[in-house]
């Protein structure tokens, strides 16, 4: 079991590949909880801002409602096709709420930049669309786990 910890820790990315893979990456997994513990599992575009994923979801999903009614979220990012390419991350946290639920565009300071930078990487626009039918989630990871199977080779 000590090995196996020593060689996690040897394929982890540092924070300067972690930042540059999340920031790279469009699709997640999110998972959250159903009122009767069972885990849900569902893919979605995020952004990354260097602190925090920022999630755009429907407000009528699933993971929406299960989200109000517990916060608890875990989200994986991952890449690869081969098992030497495989890298990813795993962000795990309290999801927050932010902006108005639909988001239509009220003005809100705090999603102005992002809402810029999710509009650029996800839709090649300047300025982000608004449909009334997404809202603004946040997480701001307590535990992040990564790992990058190219590593491997050099160990």
């Amino acid at each position: 079991m000590t090995v196996a910890q020593r060689r996690g820790r040897r394929i982890m990315m540092t924070p300067q590949e972690l930042d540059s893979f999340l920031s790279e990456q469009r699709t997640c997994r999110v998972a959250s909880v159903s009122a009767d513990g069972r885990p849900h599992v569902s893919a979605l575009w995020y952004a990354w801002d260097g602190t925090s994923l920022w999630l755009y979801s429907i407000t009528r999903s699933r993971r929406w409602s299960e989200l109000r009614a517990d916060p608890r979220i875990s989200v994986l990012v991952d890449d690869g096709v081969e098992y030497g390419e495989l890298r990813g991350a795993e962000l795990s946290g309290t999801a927050v709420f932010v902006g108005e639920a639909p988001r239509t565009g009220e003005p809100c300071p705090e999603l102005d930049a992002m809402e810029r930078l999710f509009a650029a990487k996800n839709f090649g626009l300047e300025a982000m669309p608004h449909d009334g039918r997404h809202a603004w989630l946040r997480l701001t990871p307590d535990a992040i786990a990564s790992w990058d199977f190219r590593k491997l080779a050099a160990l």
